[in-house]
């Protein structure tokens, strides 16, 4: 795999400068083949685990990263039972509609006129 290098020029006060991030591209480029998140910090047993544990095992209190992401899985389980819950109703409001569309025509043709007289005999 050829070096990828990139180059930015930046003019400040009539000089010029180079910034190389070769580097930093490798690294993230390195972590994403592993199937690592691109960024290090956002992710991790450094950043998702307990600053410190007690020897007598008692859990140790959540982290406030911990909190919101517990919170917003929350949110999010209620929200699917929400609209699932929405979906059955619509469904079952759906297949009574059909149901009653179907009794109302069986009652129409059950209240028509019937035949009299000779023709009833048959």
């Amino acid at each position: 795999m050829a070096l990828l290098q990139m180059f930015r020029t930046a003019q400040t006060n009539g000089a010029t400068r180079s910034l190389c991030c070769t580097a930093a591209l490798q690294s993230k480029e390195w972590r994403l083949s592993k199937g690592f998140s691109a960024n290090r910090t956002a992710e991790g047993i450094l950043t998702d685990g307990p600053d410190y544990t007690f020897l007598d095992g008692r859990p140790t209190p959540l982290l406030k990263k911990q909190q919101l992401r517990m919170i917003k899985q929350q949110d999010y389980a209620t929200k699917i039972v929400e609209l699932t819950s929405e979906l059955e109703f619509a469904k079952n409001r759906y297949q009574d509609k059909i149901r009653m569309e179907q009794e109302e025509r069986d009652a129409v043709l059950r209240n028509r006129l019937k035949p009299k007289g000779k023709q009833l005999k048959k």
